[in-house]
């Protein structure tokens, strides 16, 4: 596996991006500009393009349409524009076609989509002109499990969610580590973060900030019950079961990344496991997280003398 990423990595560095996906959202103010802007730069710099057919109503003729399916398979570089929901999405569906990632932000904060479109036009072309640095992001593989049988799955690049929904009750849940109880616990439900979602759900929770670069989970617990409940950090290599004990009368919904929702009964199991697939995400220049965290989160960025 280390092989195998070091020779991702360093096709991504040598790699000539000629054919250049764009996906992402496609109904917001101002988005019709940016996506212009976006597609004048690519066909300047001699890529061609192929473009989501989402945005068939968005463009001038002279670009061919595209699923997704179809631009994971054939394009060299794909460029989400929107904010971090569309590039969780689109992450979540590409994941396995292997191909480098790039955001541009159109929603609020933008943890994953850090080019701004005031800056679109100079830090693409220094993107495709070969000046960027590459990150590895890992998503979660989750499933619940009923009787043995998988009922149903899903993958998050941020987050696993399994609460209580939209009642005001604890739900009761064992957690097991790598096949090992760990604890019986009462509370609104757990979020189990990989380092990307540190900076979304988990944080509002009170969790950690975690590099994204740290190979590591973070099983955080909501509203419990007992006070000393904490959350931990673990291998990220680690097998996460929850049982939903059969004494529970909720159907505890299971959300990933806030936007794929699966049910589990009492008596199910939501397994959880690190997806052996790599996300590759593209900065340009400059790019740093801390920065980043001092921007969005609003940190305070003088220093004292």
């Amino acid at each position: 596996m280390v092989i195998l990423r070091f020779l991702l990595r360093a096709w991504v560095m040598a790699a000539k991006f000629n054919r250049v996906g764009v996906v992402g959202r496609s109904r917001q103010a101002g988005l019709e500009a940016v996506l212009a802007e976006l597609l004048a730069t690519l066909s300047s710099a001699g890529a061609e393009v192929m473009l989501e057919d989402r945005y068939a109503d968005l463009t001038a003729r002279g670009y061919e349409l595209h699923d997704r399916e179809a631009i994971g398979a054939g394009a060299d570089l794909i460029i989400v524009l929107g904010g971090d929901g569309s590039m969780l999405s689109a992450a979540r569906t590409l994941l396995p076609f292997g191909k480098p990632m790039l955001g541009i932000n159109r929603g609020r904060l933008g943890f994953l989509t850090d080019i701004s479109p005031d800056s679109l036009k100079e830090q693409i072309a220094q993107v495709l002109d070969g000046q960027f640095s590459t990150e590895e992001r890992f998503l979660l593989d989750v499933c619940v499990r009923r009787e043995g049988e998988n009922v149903a799955e899903g993958d998050a690049l941020n987050d696993v969610v399994v609460n209580s929904g939209t009642t005001a009750q604890m739900i009761e849940m064992e957690l097991y580590i790598d096949g090992e109880f760990v604890n019986r616990q009462r509370a609104d439900g757990l979020i189990v973060s990989t380092p990307t979602g540190s900076t979304a759900y988990s944080l509002s929770g009170g969790g950690p900030i975690m590099h994204p670069a740290l190979d590591a989970l973070l099983v955080l617990p909501m509203f419990p019950h007992a006070l000393s409940s904490r959350p931990i950090v673990i291998r990220g290599d680690s097998e996460i079961r929850i049982d939903v004990l059969a004494r529970n009368r909720i159907h505890p919904p299971v959300t990933c990344d806030g936007q794929v929702n699966m049910t589990a009964r009492p008596g199910d199991s939501v397994v959880l496991r690190r997806n052996p697939a790599v996300l590759t995400l593209l900065h340009p220049p400059g790019y740093s997280f801390y920065a980043s965290c001092r921007d969005k989160l609003q940190w305070s960025g003088a220093l004292v003398t």
